[in-house]
This record gives C-alpha cells, structure tokens and sequence, in this order.
C-alpha cells in the first residue's frame, strides 16, 4: 500500500485546507497518510518550495528526494483563481514538474469559466516581474541580479520602451544597473486579503518572467510575453528578445486545457482525482 508523509508543520497558515484535503483524496484512494515523519518511507507532500520561514524546514526534505531522484509532492498557491485553487504536483510548481496527463479537453477549462483576453498590441511599458531568490522555482545558475540586468541589456538592444521592473512582494531588492526609462514598482498588498498584492499585467506591452504566475497571467489576458522553458506558459511565450518588437502570439486553447489541471479546489482534491493523475509517477 502507498503512504505519503504530509509535512503539515512546514506549512503556510493557508496551507492546513489542502494537506487536509489531499490526507481525504488518498485515503479515499485507498492509500495511508502520516504526519511529519522524518524517517518515513512514505512520499514526502510539501507545502510550496519557497525556503522562508516555517517553509525553509522543508528545503531539507526536498534536497534529500532532489538528490535520491525520488518523487516528492508539492502543494501550492495556485494561478488561476488565488486563494481558490491549489497547485498539485510532482517535483515542483512550474514546468520542471509534472502534474499529470497532457492532451486535455476544454471541459474543465469551460467549467472553471477562465476567458482568455484575445491578444493585444498595446503601447505600454515592457513589465518585468522578479521571482524570490530563496525559491526553488527560481532555478537559473545565475543570480536573479545578473539575469535581470542581462535581459534588460539585450531589451535595450531592440527598443528604448520604457522597462518597469516589479519585485516579488516578498523579496525587495534593486538591480546593480538600471536602463534609461526606467523604474521599479512596489507591490501593495491588497487589503483584507490573505497574501494578495496588486499585480495587473494588463496595461504592459508585453510581460518578462523566468517561470512563475505572471508568465501564466500574462497568457491568459492576452499580453504578450517572454520567459524560459521552466515556465508553465513557455508553450506560448516567446523566448528570444531578438523579437521583441512583433512579439509571438500563437493560439493558446490546447495550452489552456491542460493548463487548468495543474491547480484545484480543496473539494476536488479531497476527491483523490488530482493525486490520481499523478500516480504513474509516484
């Protein structure tokens, strides 16, 4: 019989629903769940791989599996629908994960009632938005630093629209050399919320991200964007600066329909259906 080993006490205050409900979904599948276990052979199921606070205890567990080549299972704040749906995968939460089978249908994509924006061509700023340095979705060798001010170096080749440089709310920091028309944007949390901040992709011309939710935002408000092959909405991005000026725009609906089974509510997790999906990797 399969056991996963829930890491409940290295988890984010939001996270107590999902461990709950994933503990639901594998009993119900028939498989045994336990709690914090460090010497367990069961299938570790971490809360995001963010290593901050209480999370950073699970960095550990994750190097360990990282370093056995074994699987492990991430839960996290989803993209979609914040604070609604959750992220369900395998070795991660971007594209360097799995999250089951590719190839969907539209059901769900219908059913979850996500529109996308058709694509725009707007005369705005070109909006880069920064990862945390201490998250292993952050995935370059080279520094977040030393990636940002390459890339706005190689944008500057190609055009002088105005670069907008948005930290991750909860890693501030200022590149060692900024372009000319130039400026950084504070996140502001979004009151009574509980870890939402104002991020809008949609007044950008186009939106640079390494492989985290803006990328996956920017695709579905049909904002032109270019990011790396870590990140879940590389299918439709661009990666070459060289074209930043007649951005790629390709159709997004197979994208979409396999993108929406990546993240769920604590009701469908609770029904074993994501974990289900996953197991041909477990």
């Amino acid at each position: 019989m399969r056991l996963f080993n829930l890491w409940t006490k290295n988890g984010a205050i939001n996270s107590r629903p999902v461990f709950e409900a994933f503990a639901e979904g594998a009993k119900k599948l028939g498989y045994s769940v336990e709690y914090n276990m460090p010497k367990s052979k069961g299938i570790d199921v971490i809360w995001s791989v963010l290593w901050q606070g209480t999370m950073a205890k699970s960095q550990v567990i994750w190097q360990r599996n990282m370093a056995n080549k074994t699987p492990i299972i991430v839960l996290e704040v989803g993209a979609l629908n914040r604070g609604n749906l959750w992220k369900v995968g395998v070795d991660g939460i971007n594209n360097r994960a799995y999250f089951g089978p590719l190839g969907n249908d539209n059901k769900r994509a219908h059913s979850l009632n996500i529109e996308m924006k058709e694509w725009q061509h707007k005369d705005g700023p070109i909006l880069i938005a920064a990862q945390h340095n201490k998250s292993a979705q952050w995935g370059s060798p080279q520094s977040q630093d030393i990636w940002t001010v390459q890339t706005m170096r190689e944008i500057r080749k190609h055009t002088d629209r105005k670069i907008i440089l948005r930290p991750h709310p909860r890693f501030s920091w200022s590149p060692s050399w900024t372009p000319s028309n130039f400026e950084i944007q504070k996140p502001n949390k979004l009151a009574d919320t509980y870890d939402d901040f104002d991020l809008d992709v949609r007044s950008a011309y186009c939106v640079v991200n390494y492989s985290s939710n803006p990328g996956i935002l920017a695709a579905i408000n049909g904002v032109p964007l270019f990011t790396t092959k870590h990140s879940l909405a590389h299918k439709v991005g661009n990666i070459n600066m060289s074209n930043i000026n007649e951005p790629a725009t390709p159709d997004r609906q197979q994208w979409l329909n396999d993108l929406v089974y990546t993240e769920w509510s604590t009701e469908e997790i609770a029904t074993g259906e994501p974990l289900n999906r996953l197991t041909s990797r477990l």
